[in-house]
């Protein structure tokens, strides 16, 4: 008995791709993971249309299934924390903007305060980043990226509103 379902291939293995790159974002020839948080705007969006118990169940639903694209795409492409996997940006933006109601504002502050979080990785997003080479690992740096930014925007939003 295995302790992971892990896809050998076929349809299984182009859905776990297709999960930890956005749908292709993540293939993008410059800044993959910037390419990849876009997938994050129209995500907010719906989310934001969502009863907050609701909206709550899908993120933290997200959050497990990238746990799981996560680390099933590392292994494939033999690398933890390849270029390619951008579930990790799409699920840290939605936590930085999450609660929110949706605005253009809020929806490109929280994408600058989550790129700058995510490019310079303050502790301990920096520790997930260097210890835990699993999927686990690659998307929590970017869950502590996502708070750090919450906290950014919600400051942001209040000095300009």
């Amino acid at each position: 008995m295995t302790r992971h379902h892990e896809p050998s291939g076929g349809p299984w293995r182009t859905l776990v791709l297709a999960l930890a790159s956005n749908g292709g974002l993540g293939y993008a020839p410059f800044a993959p993971g910037t390419v990849g948080t876009l997938a994050g705007i129209p995500c907010f969006y719906l989310l934001s249309r969502l009863p907050w118990p609701l909206a709550l169940l899908t993120l933290v639903a997200l959050l497990m299934l990238s746990f799981w694209a996560a680390d099933v795409a590392g292994r494939i492409y033999g690398v933890a924390d390849d270029g390619r996997i951008v579930i990790d940006e799409l699920v840290g933006y939605l936590v930085a903007v999450f609660a929110l109601p949706f605005s253009w504002p809020a929806a490109l502050l929280g994408f600058f305060w989550f790129r700058l979080f995510d490019i310079t990785k303050p502790p301990p997003a920096s520790w997930f980043d260097r210890k835990m080479k699993n999927g686990v690992g690659v998307v929590l740096d970017d869950v502590m990226a996502g708070i750090y930014a919450a906290i950014a925007l919600r400051l942001s939003l209040y000095l300009i509103g």
